[in-house]
């Protein structure tokens, strides 16, 4: 089959099966995701509103912040709701301009996510090895540079996906056996030739990924050696405890993105596809649910925003 007509260089659309060879308990896997979904919007959608309101934390590490829960929340919210209808209402069906339109967003999305964690890691270094030039090295409009940068990084590599997708031949079958448009997923429904998809897609990953890694490897060697030549242990102990809540954030981000990746390319055939397809969905429902969680646990200056911003609105509500 082949979307509205077989004989169709370009189905009508897809279907998402969801994930195969547990259909039997969608139901129930569609629960703890729906619990993450919430969390993630609440969760990312509040520190926003925190950040933007609360004066103290008009600082260049918590924009970034900023700019990644902007990232994490858009991002869960292009696959969970539709994930959400094809556990609960088997609404499977989707068109295949949205599926490539879901596959750039999910993509480009993910290499934002990876290149704000990137700039959260320089703003660290500068903080640490630089404290007296902090403020005049990442000055706002400096910082909306590297934002843009990293958006237009993402969009520039991840928008030839689509049209390497788009001229593939799909005469055999438009059933999708994942939760979401993935790259590779819809190219492997094709009845062409997907090498060039495979080989681009690996490259945008080295180049996304691998350029953001080592970044964060030469800052973090930076940040230790300025840290371990402190000659005070509480001076040392405050200078890195600035940066767990980081450090935790790029564990819950590139732990799984690393074991999909790898799964997928060398560790097929060993591991059964439904494994995959729910380390995929970790890998996109993981950061975005736990960063807000991390850096209001970790992060003492939010939690003096939340406590005061609690008593503001409460103060307001008793003047009423």
């Amino acid at each position: 089959m082949c979307g509205e007509n077989s004989s169709s260089l370009a189905p009508g659309f897809f279907v998402l099966n969801g994930i195969p060879g547990l259909e039997a308990a969608h139901t129930w896997i569609a629960l703890p995701f729906c619990f993450m979904y919430i969390t993630a919007v609440l969760g990312n959608c509040g520190l926003i509103y925190l950040i933007s309101h609360e004066e103290a934390l008009h600082r260049p590490m918590y924009y970034f912040l900023a700019l990644l829960s902007f990232t994490d929340v858009t991002l869960c919210t292009t696959t969970v709701p539709n994930m959400l209808c094809i556990f609960w209402f088997n609404l499977k069906e989707i068109h295949f301009n949205a599926c490539l339109a879901q596959m750039f967003f999910v993509h480009m999305l993910t290499g934002m996510e990876s290149g704000v964690l990137m700039l959260m890691a320089l703003d660290r270094y500068v903080a640490i090895c630089h404290p007296l030039r902090y403020s005049t090295i990442l000055t706002n409009p400096v910082i909306t540079k590297a934002g843009l940068a990293t958006f237009l990084r993402g969009v520039l590599l991840i928008l030839p996906f689509t049209f390497l997708t788009k001229r593939l031949p799909y005469c055999r079958s438009n059933f999708i056996p994942h939760t979401y448009c993935d790259h590779m997923s819809v190219a492997k429904v094709s009845c062409g030739n997907f090498k060039v998809n495979a080989i681009y897609g690996l490259l945008a990953a080295l180049l996304i990924g691998g350029f953001d890694m080592f970044c964060i490897s030469v800052s973090y060697t930076m940040i230790l050696r300025a840290v371990v030549s402190l000659s005070s242990a509480d001076a040392r102990h405050k200078a890195f405890s600035t940066c767990t809540s980081h450090i935790c954030a790029i564990v819950i981000t590139y732990v799984p993105a690393l074991f999909t990746i790898f799964t997928h390319r060398f560790g097929g055939q060993s591991i059964p596809h439904h494994v995959h397809i729910l380390i995929a969905n970790l890998y996109l429902m993981l950061p975005p649910t736990l960063n807000p969680i991390v850096y209001g646990v970790k992060t003492k200056q939010i939690q003096e925003g939340v406590i005061k911003l609690f008593f503001k609105e409460k103060d307001v509500l008793v003047m009423k």
